[in-house]
């Protein structure tokens, strides 16, 4: 996950995001999901199916799919949702090969696919707020500040925009930004209590619980705090085919969507439980799940407004400036991009209940 999934998922992000970008045929073929006009096919009681890849074996970044699945909310909207189970082709590539309607993505993954030619729009954010942190072991007392990092050893998982990031962060509290770097498939806080790394970028709506149920509790910087621009960690994709070929489908789908992460977010105790009945067999720390869901309806769902699925000009011209001056940004051609995108293109409300 870029550092906005837990450690397992950011390892297959950093593989993820090349997927997206190689657009093989011969990968697309090998997964069995619909062409693009799945939200045209109809299924025998009439209803349209429409296609949902993960991005990660299910988790509370997808509870109001669930919930809204569990209640029958899609079929009473006349949709057949079918979702598809992550595997091997990354959902910006499923997406904007038109291969499925709607995946889970991340503003990196939208931001970096888009500025590089691909059909890929984002449609719904489900988390406001960033959901990473810089963390340390809550034992570092030594650690108070992101200045104190310099020369320290950072738990990384490969992804081009780590280094930039926290370059950033780090020099924003003082700091010079300079630290080493070492690749770990463990879990942040394993890594940081073992003494193989002295900081990472876990999600504390999930690892950063996780580490704190097993007593080792981690320290969070938050990035916004030292001057990073906040980021949809969480979201909802398109692309431009489907959203053009389908706008009333489309329209009803999101209307579902966002009645679903309403419900996760005014209910999450009853959301938990509906998550974990429709997942017994992967979501068995229910423990977990249910401060997880509970974390997220008190600080993320809701944007400043309380409107849910909304999001920024702003905050998506922001990032996308951030990451073409650390040259992180291409073209279709592999080329570095030469100006800042405009990223007027890389999302819309338009399919929201109450858009125009």
């Amino acid at each position: 996950m870029n550092p906005f999934r837990p450690r397992s998922r950011a390892l297959r992000r950093t593989s993820r995001l090349a997927l997206a970008l190689a657009a093989a045929g011969t990968l697309l073929a090998a997964t069995g999901c619909s062409s693009g006009s799945g939200g045209s096919d109809s299924d025998a009681k009439g209803l349209k199916t429409v296609t949902l890849a993960l991005d990660w074996t299910p988790n509370t970044n997808h509870t109001g799919i669930y919930v809204a699945q569990q209640l029958g909310w899609f079929k009473k909207a006349g949709i057949n949702l079918k979702i598809v189970p992550y595997g091997s082709t990354a959902p910006e590539t499923l997406i904007a090969n038109h291969k499925a309607d709607f995946g889970i993505s991340y503003q990196e993954g939208v931001t970096t696919a888009r500025a590089a030619g691909q059909d890929i729009t984002s449609v719904f954010a489900v988390t406001q707020k960033t959901d990473v942190t810089i963390a340390v072991s809550a034992k570092r007392d030594d650690i108070t500040s992101p200045e104190d990092l310099d020369g320290k050893t950072y738990a990384g998982f490969g992804a081009p925009y780590e280094k930039p990031l926290l370059q950033s962060v780090i020099k924003n509290a003082g700091g010079k930004g300079t630290f080493r770097t070492v690749t770990l498939n463990t879990s942040a806080y394993a890594a940081l209590y073992a003494g193989k790394a002295d900081f990472a970028m876990p999600m504390p709506t999930w690892e950063g619980l996780e580490a704190k149920l097993t007593g080792k509790p981690l320290k969070d910087f938050q990035l916004s705090d030292y001057g990073f621009p906040e980021i949809y960690s969480t979201l909802v994709a398109s692309s431009d085919q489907y959203l053009k070929g389908n706008s009333a489908t489309a329209k009803k789908f999101l209307s579902v969507v966002q009645r679903g992460y309403t419900y996760a977010a005014d209910h999450p105790a009853k959301a938990a439980d509906l998550l974990i009945d429709a997942n017994k067999s992967v979501l068995t720390n229910t423990e977990l799940v249910k401060e997880s869901e509970q974390m997220l309806a008190d600080s993320y769902y809701r944007a400043a407004d309380g409107s849910i699925g909304t999001q920024s000009a702003a905050r998506w011209k922001a990032f996308a400036d951030f990451e073409y001056r650390a040259g992180l940004l291409s073209d279709a051609d592999g080329k570095k991009l030469t100006s800042a995108p405009d990223t007027s293109t890389f999302f819309t409300d338009a399919y929201l209940p109450g858009q125009k």
